[in-house]
């Protein structure tokens, strides 16, 4: 009974935020477009899909995925596990938190993979490039991205390190790569960027950042903990133009190696 009322009042908090959108979309239909909602009664059934839809998901994300990765993060950086020793530690020791930069780059992977989002992304990319642009390839590097990304986010926390110096350095290689990049990858990379940090990945990244700041000696959450939405944003768009050039010269060497042949 519990969980019943908990989930009637996220289903109501869900009705409340979609409203809007619904107001929005049925006002241009009749009153600047004016024309009738086409296929009316499966656009009905399709948005209670999704009312529920959304509403079960917060619900877990309330249940399941922050507790998750709340205690994956704990666990991972207890002195206990780090250090062998229950004594308090003052400093922390950057190199002795592997399992930890490792966790947190598996973890960024595998919700990258399964980003919905992201899986669109790669769906119209291919579609609209007649193949040349693969979707597994673009998955695979968009999740690689952002698994460097995230592990190098839990290095700057347990390191302490100002979060403006990595964005900026980061920045720098991305406006250095978009001068260079194929033009038509461009836009690609940073819509990849965009579409890493939705309903999957966020959940658990932030309540890794969040649950680590909260364990490593002298970290304090409101001021570590987050950032790595940052990261997992950044470095997707640094891999995948990357992969591009990458391929590029590769293509450009194999042209020019056929011409002196």
């Amino acid at each position: 009974m519990e969980f019943i009322y908990e989930f009637s009042k996220i289903l109501l908090a869900t009705c409340r935020d979609v409203l809007p959108i619904i107001i929005l979309i049925v006002g241009f239909q009749f009153l600047v477009l004016r024309q009738p909602i086409p296929h009316l009664r499966r656009l009905i059934v399709g948005g209670v899909y999704v009312v529920i839809g959304l509403a079960l998901f917060l619900a877990g994300l309330e249940k399941a995925l922050f507790p998750l990765g709340n205690i994956m993060a704990t666990q991972l950086s207890d002195p206990v596990f780090i250090y062998g020793t229950g004594e308090v530690v003052v400093h922390a020791d950057w190199k002795a938190y592997g399992w930890v930069y490792l966790f947190a780059a598996m973890i960024g992977f595998a919700t990258t993979i399964a980003e919905p989002s992201l899986i669109a992304v790669a769906y119209k990319a291919n579609e609209v490039s007649a193949g040349t642009i693969s979707q597994w390839g673009l998955r695979i590097t968009v999740a690689i991205g952002v698994a460097f990304g995230i592990s190098l986010g839990t290095f700057r926390i347990v390191t302490g390190t100002p979060l403006y110096l990595f964005i900026l350095v980061g920045y720098m290689i991305v406006i250095a790569q978009t001068i260079f990049a194929p033009k038509s990858i461009i836009a690609l990379a940073y819509d990849s960027g965009g579409v890493t940090t939705s309903t999957v990945t966020v959940p658990l990244v932030a309540a890794l950042g969040l649950g680590l700041s909260a364990t490593v000696p002298g970290r304090n959450p409101a001021l570590d903990g987050f950032g790595l939405i940052a990261f997992a944003s950044l470095f997707p768009i640094i891999a995948v133009m990357g992969y591009a050039q990458l391929m590029h010269w590769t293509t450009q060497r194999k042209i020019k190696s056929m011409e002196k042949k």
